[in-house]
C-alpha cells in the first residue's frame, strides 16, 4: 500500500513521532472500528455526529435516510472531517500529569460525493454490512427498490488523512520513578458477548456462519419478550 503525503491539515504539530501516513496502518484502524465521528459546519454552526461507516478500497462510506440533516449538508460538497478512535489501554503513571491512554486514531479530511448508481450503492451497502459481520451480506435479503431509493450513500476519498498512535508504558519524570506508586498499563479490548436471539426467531434456527468470526456462543432461544 502507498503512503499518503502529509498536508497542512494532516501534519501532526504535537508529538509527530506518533504519526503514521501509510495506508496499511490507517486502513487497519478503520477496519477494526465500528463508529466514526463526522464533523462539519453549516451556517457557522459546528456539528459532530457519530455514525456507522464502511470502507471499500480507498473510500470511506457513510449512509442514512435522505432526510438526514448531516447527509443533506454533506452532499452539497462542504468540507468534512471524519475521525475514528480505538482505545487500547489506560496508561497509569506515577504522577497525575503523565496519565494517558494507548490508542490508535485516524483523521480524514475532504469532500464527500453522492453515490448515484445502484451498482455502486449496493456495493457500498454491502461494505457496511460486511464491516459489522463479514460474510453477512450473502445470508440476508438485499435492499429492495424502495429501500435503495430512501437511502443516501456518500463516499469520502481517503486522500488526505493521517493516523496517530500511542503504545507502551507511562513516561514519568526522572525523579518520579522512585515513588512507591504502582504504574503501568491496563489493557482494554472490545469483545463480543453471547449472541441473543431475536424473540421472534423460529426455534432451532442455528447461529449464522457470519458470526463465527466473533467467536460468540448463542444464548438458549426463548419466545418470551
Amino acid at each position: 500500500m502507498s503512503e499518503l503525503a502529509p498536508t497542512e491539515r494532516t501534519t501532526l504539530k504535537r508529538l509527530p513521532q506518533r504519526g503514521a501516513f501509510d495506508r496499511e496502518t490507517m486502513y487497519g484502524i478503520l477496519d477494526e472500528g465500528f463508529v466514526c465521528h463526522v464533523g462539519f459546519v453549516v451556517e457557522g454552526q459546528p456539528f459532530i455526529i457519530p455514525t456507522a461507516y464502511g470502507r471499500a478500497g480507498d473510500e470511506l462510506f457513510i449512509h442514512g435516510s435522505r432526510a438526514s440533516r448531516m447527509l443533506k449538508a454533506l452532499r452539497g460538497g462542504i468540507q468534512v472531517c471524519v475521525t475514528v478512535t480505538l482505545v487500547d489501554g489506560l496508561v497509569l503513571a506515577r504522577s497525575a500529569f503523565h496519565h494517558s491512554m494507548n490508542y490508535r486514531s485516524v483523521v480524514v479530511f475532504g469532500n464527500a460525493r453522492v453515490v448515484e448508481s445502484d451498482e455502486e450503492k449496493l456495493s457500498a451497502l454491502r461494505s457496511f454490512t460486511e464491516h459489522v459481520a463479514p460474510a453477512r451480506w450473502q445470508e440476508v435479503r438485499p435492499p429492495n427498490r424502495q429501500e435503495l431509493n430512501s437511502t443516501l450513500v456518500l463516499a469520502l476519498p481517503l486522500k488526505e488523512a493521517s493516523a496517530k498512535l500511542r503504545t507502551g508504558p507511562p513516561v514519568d519524570d526522572k525523579e518520579d520513578y522512585a515513588l512507591p506508586v504502582w504504574a503501568g498499563v491496563v489493557p482494554l479490548t472490545l469483545e463480543a458477548g453471547e449472541a441473543i436471539p431475536d424473540p421472534r426467531l423460529p426455534a432451532g434456527t442455528p447461529l449464522s456462519a457470519s458470526l463465527e468470526g466473533f467467536n460468540v456462543a448463542s444464548r438458549p432461544h426463548s419466545n418470551t419478550r
